[in-house]
């Protein structure tokens, strides 16, 4: 999966983009057709040190998926979105798949009543 990360009034060094991209190809275990992904890195001026900001936009056929954490850290941010986005496709997969079988029964229905 092409991730581009982009950090918004600061440079993330290598050892930050590397885990970032560490952590977002695990999604692909989850889901095989994610195109791409676009993650941003803010730091938001504010007196909390819970001031890291890190925003992640899976794109999927058909559906975008987007998380949104603001931790300590990036890493734990980044954690906490990639979790969140494990979930959001785990819960479109199984829509997906109850469509699917909707449509199914709905043929197999159509069928039976031509005989």
């Amino acid at each position: 999966m092409k991730i581009t990360v982009q950090s918004i009034r600061f440079n993330a060094d290598k050892k930050l983009l590397d885990f970032i991209q560490k952590k977002t190809d695990k999604l692909d275990t989850f889901h095989d057709h994610i195109i791409s992904g676009e993650v941003y890195l803010k730091l938001e001026n504010v007196e909390d040190e819970a001031n890291k900001i890190t925003e992640i936009k899976l794109l999927l056929p058909g559906i975008a998926l987007f998380a949104k954490e603001q931790c300590k850290s990036f890493e734990e941010a980044t954690d906490l979105a990639v979790e969140s986005l494990r979930k959001q496709i785990e819960k479109y997969k199984q829509k997906k798949t109850i469509a699917a079988e909707a449509v199914k029964n709905a043929v197999l229905a159509d069928n039976e009543d031509d005989f």
